[in-house]
């Protein structure tokens, strides 16, 4: 079975609260996009030597503790699973505010219930991936959703960006998202994201902002002269995704040329 984790973009996020349980309380909008990881999941023989192997290719990840060995063993506890051999193809860049990783899991849920017919409800599966990661239950669903919570309490919106190209960019930079949260002050916001969405996109530049930037451009300026320079470039509306490092541009023409302006980074285009 092969299938296709999307990464994400956050249109907005404001952090609201620090919770009693250490995590922070969030408003964003979780927007997914085309690009995406290959993911493969296939059973191997009863018996066999290793219950799970684990292969990954492309972008290297950080350390051997991915997300997709996490969801099978979350569900091996429950169901004892038979052996398989999971082999990801990163393409999602590490560590930028994508999350790849939570993808990555939330697929191999899907997957693991439909290989071995689990019959796992959508609730249910929210529930594993809750255990996983803040975001991971997005993926899920994968749909535009406002996002409460820690990220988890999911409301669909009906927002569409296919008319516009996203241009996305990613320095050559590692934002840590333990010290992006250490370095914010929460508030709570005067008007919500989906009420703010319903203005053109042309006014989100002077409405719509990701609380992380400030303190994040601060540590790393290169990360806000990208932004800067999406809008010099005629971007409509342009952010930081999650807690960085990665940036995109949303235009309302074609962007060819202005790729090539960033040719130490990793650029991505839905066109």
């Amino acid at each position: 079975m092969i299938l296709h984790p999307p990464a994400k973009i956050n249109i907005g996020l404001s952090i609201v609260g620090k919770r009693p349980d250490g995590f922070h309380n969030i408003e964003t909008v979780f927007y997914p996009i085309t690009l995406s990881d290959s993911l493969s999941v296939e059973t191997t023989e009863t018996g066999a030597v290793c219950q799970l192997v684990f292969l990954c290719d492309g972008i290297e990840l950080p350390n051997n503790d991915n997300l997709c060995c996490r969801a099978y063993n979350l569900l091996d506890i429950d169901y004892q699973l038979p052996p398989v051999k999971i082999h990801l193809h990163k393409a999602i860049p590490v560590g930028a505010g994508l999350g790849g990783g939570s993808s990555d899991a939330a697929y191999t849920l899907l997957a693991l219930n439909n290989l071995f017919q689990l019959k796992l409800s959508g609730e249910e599966l929210t529930r594993y991936a809750s255990y996983i990661g803040s975001d991971c239950a997005f993926f899920l669903q994968d749909k535009p959703a406002f996002g409460t919570g820690k990220g988890d309490i999911l409301e669909t919106l009906s927002l569409s960006l296919a008319e516009y190209q996203i241009l996305l960019v990613k320095p050559p930079v590692f934002v840590s998202t333990s010290d992006a949260y250490a370095s914010v002050t929460p508030q709570k916001v005067k008007q919500h994201l989906p009420e703010l969405l319903q203005a053109p996109i042309s006014e989100w530049r002077h409405t719509v902002f990701n609380d992380f930037e400030a303190s994040v451009f601060k540590k790393f300026p290169e990360i806000g002269h990208i932004k800067a320079k999406l809008y010099q470039e005629g971007a409509v509306y342009a952010s930081m995704s999650g807690s960085g490092s990665s940036v995109f541009g949303i235009f309302d023409k074609q962007t060819d040329d202005v790729a090539k302006l960033f040719p130490d980074c990793f650029v991505w285009s839905n066109s």
